[in-house]
């Protein structure tokens, strides 16, 4: 589904594959002008090539979200080039190792929690004032349904992104009354190249296991995840804040 996005300007971090990428061609394919950014130039400016192509308008911007510095570098250059910054998907973040919670490296959980957490809480720290000075906005931020339950060897991931939908709630409730909402997305397992670098998309057994948590018996795609996250930006969630919104083929239903 469309929404009318026309002079509205959104910055998508992690925008350089998978659900980054998908929810930036969508903010585009519904009018608005779109930031793209990520660590991996090649793969942004790839976001950008394909945004432009399908004629909508992108800019890429290099910036690791866990850099204070670099996030609010990316913010200022959206709004000196666009005049004004309206929606953000804080998107970016890493799978992390995978160990028992006693046998986790300390090292390992303050990266993950660094990009996961502290990360988009940086995002939204430089995005909110923009927000604000325009009357208001709509942020969404990419937690998981591990972000509602628990999943054995994944200790860092789990706990940041619970912490990320606390911090969802947190912001969504503080700026309420200004006209800023602030939602986040709980994908169940996406099509995307986190899972293919962990080797859970090549090996069949593997494959078919994630398949088989998932009620609906597929997983899902980073264009299913996209249309949520516009939806959340767009005037036709205007009543909804605060929410963690399920993408997840009914896996935490069971």
């Amino acid at each position: 589904m469309a929404y009318s996005l026309a002079g509205k300007v959104a910055v998508v971090t992690g925008a350089g594959a998978g659900i980054g990428r998908a929810t930036s061609l969508a903010f585009a394919r519904d009018g608005a002008r779109v930031v793209v950014s990520d660590i991996d130039r090649g793969g942004g400016e790839e976001t950008v090539r394909l945004i432009v192509d399908a004629g909508g308008e992108a800019h890429f911007v290099a910036a690791d979200t866990s850099n204070a510095g670099q996030i609010a570098s990316l913010i200022d250059d959206t709004v000196a080039r666009y005049g004004r910054l309206d929606y953000a998907c804080n998107n970016a973040g890493i799978g992390g190792l995978q160990a028992p919670t006693a046998d986790y490296p300390e090292e390992e959980w303050r990266r993950v929690l660094d990009i996961n957490l502290t990360g988009v809480w940086l995002c939204m720290k430089y995005e909110i004032p923009r927000m604000l000075a325009n009357g208001g906005g709509a942020i969404v931020n990419m937690s998981s349904i591990l972000g509602t339950v628990g999943f054995a060897n994944s200790v860092a991931y789990v706990t940041a992104k619970h912490g990320l939908i606390g911090m969802t709630q947190t912001a969504a409730l503080e700026y309420a009354t200004q006209g800023l909402r602030v939602n986040a997305v709980c994908p169940g397992f996406i099509v995307t190249p986190m899972l293919e670098h962990a080797g859970l998309l090549s090996n069949p057994e593997l494959h078919q296991m994630l398949i088989n948590l998932h009620p609906i018996k597929r997983l899902g795609t980073p264009e299913e995840v996209a249309e949520a996250v516009v939806w959340l930006c767009s005037d036709a969630a205007s009543f909804v804040t605060g929410h963690a919104l399920l993408v997840d083929g009914g896996y935490v239903a069971q």
